[in-house]
């Protein structure tokens, strides 16, 4: 099972139309997010898509901080309860 979520609005593949395409996931546990592009190294986005693209990173660092400082917190009562 893997620890990262992916945004599922996101559907934004390459204007080639070689079948590449991008994805962003947020890393449930620590918050990171990951944006991979899928069966190549690069990939052709139109401006509508690349603002897509935009959203998704802005969604899923929003996503992130929450679930880091939800992370800090428990961290910070665990430290509370054992000193």
């Amino acid at each position: 099972m893997s620890a990262y979520s992916s945004d599922l609005d996101l559907n934004v593949i390459d204007t080639t139309g070689n079948g590449v395409e991008a994805d962003v996931a947020t890393n449930l546990l620590d918050g990171t997010v990951r944006l991979s592009v899928l069966w190549t190294q690069e990939i052709y986005l139109s401006p509508d898509d690349a603002e897509r693209v935009a959203d998704s990173l802005q969604r899923a660092a929003d996503h992130g901080r929450r679930i880091a400082e939800d992370h800090s917190l428990e961290i910070d009562q665990v430290d509370i309860r054992g000193a």
